[in-house]
């Protein structure tokens, strides 16, 4: 039987049962032919740290598309297809276009009507509103920001809920405490730092160990081929002490590492969209300029694979074995269907292939970094 039949015969009955309960409920659901063009790659699992819990090697996230170019049927179009691929984790986060991006995704979730033991679902809580109750990590927005997701989301508890960035003006017991205690009554599954250092994970660790809290279980940083010191050189010591997980974001650099603005930045693109202008301006000065000459490199490499940059650049972040899962952002579905395809780059990656691209990429983290 060829590779695409057993494909095929594998998750076949699950697109027609798919398209059953479309017809029956009127929900968007991934077509026979959609799946058929699919690659057959077996979805990978991995550990969240040393929690029990295992996550897609590959995830779904709302950052900038949700709201600003995907509505809620793009939304569910996206989501659907993930899920038909195995994954299992779908991120958001309350600062994601005001809170619209988890209503959106909330809808989405509603209208799929997945079993909610499937799939796991996370928000992060920081910057909420402009008034100081609405904002930052004190016991209160910590509590208020979790059950306006929940609402949003339309979901009885969060999976994973992370702290989107470190707060100074807050203790860090009073963080800690307001999580064990979402833990506590079922709101929260797991909790997490997003961006934080070295130092501020392992005092969470060591504050939760003192009066026996529940620590953070995983980190959120942003990693790729042009962002590495912070998962691969910084996190080393984390790594082995107390563990952590890491679902990391940006794999593509925004766009950066599919090579698309080699020659420019190309009409509707993440850095073309009005709010983004931040972003825009990394990439057009001199060290954007040389970040962008490295990209073309890889492309020359991804090319000799008999590949695309994107699925070269998504595979290269899951060799590292303390990524725990890869955050895929997307605004079409062929985009998430080709990135969802870098599971079959990876076994490419060889000895050979990664010398090749540190030679082009120049920027391999020094020793282990003190912290």
């Amino acid at each position: 039987m060829a590779e695409t039949d057993l494909f095929l015969a594998e998750y076949g009955s699950r697109a027609l049962e798919s398209q059953r309960m479309e017809k029956q409920t009127g929900r968007i659901a991934p077509r026979l032919d959609s799946i058929r063009k699919a690659l057959p790659v077996e979805m990978e699992y991995r550990h969240l740290g040393r929690s029990g819990l295992e996550v897609s090697a590959l995830s779904f996230g709302s950052w900038v598309t949700f709201d600003n170019q995907l509505d809620v049927g793009k939304a569910e179009e996206c989501m659907a297809l993930a899920y038909e691929h195995g994954v299992n984790f779908f991120d958001n986060a309350e600062a994601y276009a005001a809170g619209e991006s988890e209503r959106i995704m909330g809808q989405a979730l509603k209208k799929l009507n997945w079993s909610r033991d499937s799939y796991c679902v996370s928000s992060k809580v920081f910057w909420g509103g402009k008034k100081p109750t609405q904002r930052r990590l004190h016991r209160k927005h910590v509590f208020d920001a979790c059950h306006a997701a929940l609402q949003r989301l339309q979901v009885d508890y969060l999976d994973l809920y992370f702290c989107h960035r470190p707060d100074p003006r807050t203790p860090i017991e009073e963080t800690v405490r307001a999580m064990h205690h979402l833990i506590q009554q079922g709101k929260v599954m797991y909790w997490g730092t997003s961006e934080w250092s070295a130092v501020q994970i392992m005092e969470a660790h060591a504050v939760a160990g003192v009066h026996h809290l529940t620590p953070p279980t995983m980190e959120q940083p942003q990693y790729n081929m042009l962002t590495r010191d912070r998962v691969e050189a910084e996190y080393r010591h984390v790594y082995r002490s107390v563990g952590l997980g890491t679902t990391i974001w940006s794999p593509l650099a925004s766009g950066i590492l599919t090579n698309k603005y080699a020659e420019g930045i190309p009409s509707g693109s993440r850095l073309d969209l009005e709010g983004f202008e931040w972003l825009r301006d990394r990439f057009t000065d001199e060290e954007g300029k040389r970040k962008i000459e490295k990209t073309r490199k890889v492309a020359a490499i991804a090319a000799e694979l008999g590949t695309t940059s994107a699925k070269l650049a998504i595979a290269w972040c899951l060799k590292n074995p303390n990524v725990s899962t890869v955050i895929l952002g997307a605004s079409r579905t062929s985009q998430l269907e080709e990135n969802l395809g870098a599971l079959e780059v990876l076994p490419m990656l060889t000895d050979e292939v990664m010398e090749n691209l540190e030679a082009a990429l120049d920027n391999k983290p020094a020793d282990e970094m003190e912290f």
